[in-house]
């Protein structure tokens, strides 16, 4: 197992790493050739804004498990290319929100007060009070757009100026807003009555573009605008038009869509919008604190799977409650979909009962889909699992009920494949993962290895009949169970075997016995 940090990262961050006892190598400033000439050495990859993971790396990198991100953003990686490749992304989102904070406040004070300007003309030899003559934040509305983490710390510190808060965040439930003092509302109504707006929104497809032309003029021509969140939100021509043409007063700017800026971007031409580049993280604490969380998070990932501020993945240690019913859900899966005959699934429901449905049950039904889905896709594991369902239009189903009046905790999966349902059921006991119903019929049999299975009416010799064929072909029986309706009704036949039942020997077995359904089913690898 190797790591390998391709951008720079603190002298703290470092000793976690070397301290892991995991190789460690640092290699900063690689282009995407270079990155991809070695990144199939690599487990672990840890950037910060440099490095941009492409499909391409991604490609290279065979060996390659997660992605950490050293500050909050991760629009320099392909996430939805990484969770499909398997592959965990993982961010640092607290680790820098008291300097993008801090930072955001700063540029509304710069703003207010005309400092940059004031200062180049105190360095040019001038002494002109009057040009620079700024506004107080005592009185005035400040819109807070994405009243979240960074927003929120805004707020609590907003308020030491007495300034009037209202907010647009579609996702943060009111009594936090309130806690906070700010008023939440519509974009529309932040826009038309804020003195000062600050952007704290991630940059997702619905929010591109977010601010335009078409808001712009929705603002007060005195109106200020700060964006200390991500390059894209605020449409770069459009604010240069704004600007130029004072449909309002001015704007600061911390990031960009192309960063570094590219040599005549018009934006710099602009005597009302003060620029940084790219300073909201850049801080003596925020540079620590960001490397020492990343560096920690990967390494609980690669050596104890425990997953902290993943993009693409559930997050946390798992209950040991849930731990041995993920192996049961995995041959669930596996069984059922070889139960169907591999045919495609249109829908897959898993239901949890019992004492576990007061737990987190997502990997559960995750567990499922890795069964359902190996003899699909490769490298299914429990973060692309999801997604590559999805990318089969196949409905996935949870639900829970408490009670369980056999077994303490049960797991039943089923699948749909047109009109056909195809329905398993197990539970655990003893640490061993059982299955304990198929279609119906109720038996036990433990998951633990390979199975024939065979559905036909209940008669005498039948059991006898397969159990010759499987013996002449040396092929051992290990365990066996038998469901039935009624006496001399349909039954249905398991029995663990110790060598893989060839095709041939599946006929053989149908022809000999007249079985309504036979199939082998491969559980252990």
């Amino acid at each position: 197992m190797r790591l390998l940090v391709s951008d720079p990262l603190s002298e703290e961050g470092l000793k976690i790493l070397t301290a892991s006892g995991i190789p460690v190598d640092v290699k900063p400033g690689l282009s995407e050739d270079e990155l991809c000439g070695v990144i199939g050495e690599y487990d672990g990859l840890i950037i910060r804004s440099g490095t941009t993971v492409t499909k391409k790396i991604m490609d290279a990198g065979k060996k390659l498990k997660v992605v950490g991100r050293a500050g909050v953003g991760v629009d320099n990686v392909d996430v939805p290319y990484a969770t499909q490749k398997g592959i965990l992304v993982m961010n640092t989102p607290s680790a820098n929100i008291i300097s993008a904070a801090e930072h955001s406040l700063a540029m509304i004070m710069t703003l207010a007060r005309n400092i940059p300007w004031a200062h180049v003309s105190v360095h040019k030899g001038e002494w002109k009070r009057s040009k620079f003559t700024g506004i107080e934040l005592y009185g005035k509305t400040l819109g807070i757009i994405g009243v979240g983490r960074v927003g929120g710390e805004i707020a609590k510190r907003a308020k030491s100026f007495s300034m009037t808060m209202i907010g647009y965040d579609p996702y943060l439930p009111k009594e936090v807003a309130d806690d906070l003092g700010v008023r939440l509302t519509t974009l529309d109504d932040v826009l038309k009555n804020s003195d000062i707006m600050t952007i704290h929104t991630p940059l997702l497809p619905e929010t591109k573009n977010m601010i335009s032309m078409p808001q712009f003029r929705m603002m007060k021509k005195n109106a200020l605008l700060v964006n200390v969140a991500r390059g894209g939100i605020v449409n770069e021509d459009d604010l240069y038009e704004a600007l130029k043409n004072k449909v309002i007063a001015g704007a600061a700017f911390d990031v960009y869509v192309d960063e570094p800026l590219k040599e005549g971007c018009r934006l710099l031409e602009l005597d009302n919008l003060v620029m940084t580049p790219h300073l909201g993280a850049s801080t003596v604490e925020a540079q620590e604190k960001v490397s020492v969380d990343i560096a920690e998070n990967v390494i609980m990932y690669l050596r104890d799977n425990i997953i902290a501020n993943a993009i693409n993945a559930p997050r946390g240690q798992l209950d040991p409650m849930i731990v041995p019913y993920l192996p049961l859900a995995e041959r669930l899966g596996l069984c059922v979909h070889q139960l169907n005959g591999m045919r495609p699934v249109d829908k897959i429901d898993v239901t949890c009962c019992g004492e576990i449905t007061k737990k987190n049950t997502k990997m559960i039904t995750l567990s499922v889909l890795i069964g359902l889905l190996k003899h699909v896709g490769d490298g299914i594991n429990m973060i692309n699992a999801e997604s590559f369902a999805k990318s089969k239009n196949i409905k996935v189903t949870e639900s829970k009920n408490e009670d369980s009046p056999v077994y303490s905790n049960t797991v039943t999966v089923s699948i749909t494949s047109g009109k056909d349902v195809r329905t398993v059921r197990g539970t655990v006991f003893a640490q061993t993962p059982r299955l304990i119903g198929m279609d119906g019929y109720c038996f036990e049999m433990p998951l633990d290895t390979d199975m024939l299975f065979a559905k036909y009416t209940d008669k005498p010799g039948v059991i006898g009949a397969v159990g010759k064929i499987l013996g002449e072909n040396n092929i051992n029986i290990g365990q066996m169970t038998v469901g039935r309706e009624t006496k001399k009704g349909t039954a249905i036949m398991l029995m663990g075997v110790d060598q893989e039942v060839p095709a041939a020997i599946i006929k053989k077995i149908s022809d000999a016995t007249g079985f309504d359904e036979t199939k082998y089913i491969d559980l252990v690898e």
